[in-house]
């Protein structure tokens, strides 16, 4: 069943700026807001910023474990060297029929590298070694990587972009599609499976070179699709 506005969602990194660009976004439609952080009192810090950026939002701080404990769609959006670690220490909380957006991106940048540029990784994707670590029964969907932070971040900004959606049940990809589709000027996309996350993942490196160039905050849009997308 899709989330409705009134269920809590948990975001594990809003602190970066993708995460508390979502956070607030997705507050501002109404939906509870469970912050995540390693350390409960950054967690704290973000909620409060969150809170002053949208008064009338619903958040909450958390450490990690407890914001997945708190909801049951968990968006994940923290540096791909703290994907594993972090995964790994939520798996204890983590539990079946929760679902999980991961917007993990193997960028070259996370360990010294340039950020035109991603690493490679052996189960294929970011998501894929997320789907490999969750506990059995946990859905994953992959997402996101082409949408701009800043762009998030700029509640004057129109969106007008697309989310790519990777993963291996249609059913999973249209309950994130329903959730991140409150937020207005963004629509959701299925790119089929979640292996597909391999190249959705890698056309964040590409975005960073093309708004690196032209000094602006592009995301993707695609032509020539059915209105509306989903069914």
């Amino acid at each position: 069943m899709a989330p409705s506005p009134s269920d809590p969602v948990a975001v594990i990194g809003a602190s970066g700026a993708l995460g508390f660009g979502l956070a607030i976004r997705l507050a501002r439609t109404g939906v509870p807001i469970a912050i995540g952080s390693r350390d409960e009192n950054r967690a704290q810090e973000t909620a409060e910023r969150a809170r002053a950026t949208i008064a009338q939002g619903e958040f909450s701080a958390h450490d990690n474990a407890g914001a997945v404990a708190a909801a049951q769609t968990v968006i994940l959006s923290v540096p791909f060297r703290s994907q594993a670690e972090t995964l790994h220490n939520l798996a204890r909380v983590l539990a079946p029929g929760q679902l999980v957006i991961d917007a993990t991106v193997p960028l070259a940048a996370t360990i010294g590298g340039k950020a035109t540029r991603t690493i490679g990784v052996w189960q294929g994707s970011a998501a894929e070694q997320a789907r490999e670590m969750v506990p059995e029964g946990v859905r994953v969907v992959s997402a996101l990587h082409t949408v701009s932070a800043a762009s998030l971040a700029d509640l004057e900004h129109p969106l007008e972009q697309d989310v790519l959606l990777c993963g291996d049940a249609r059913a999973d990809k249209r309950e994130a599609a329903r959730l991140l589709g409150l937020i207005d000027g963004m629509r959701c996309v299925d790119c089929g499976r979640l292996e597909m996350a391999r190249i959705t993942e890698s056309l964040t490196a590409l975005l960073i070179a093309v708004n690196s160039r032209y000094k602006a905050h592009a995301g993707v849009r695609l032509t020539g699709l059915p209105d509306p997308v989903w069914e």
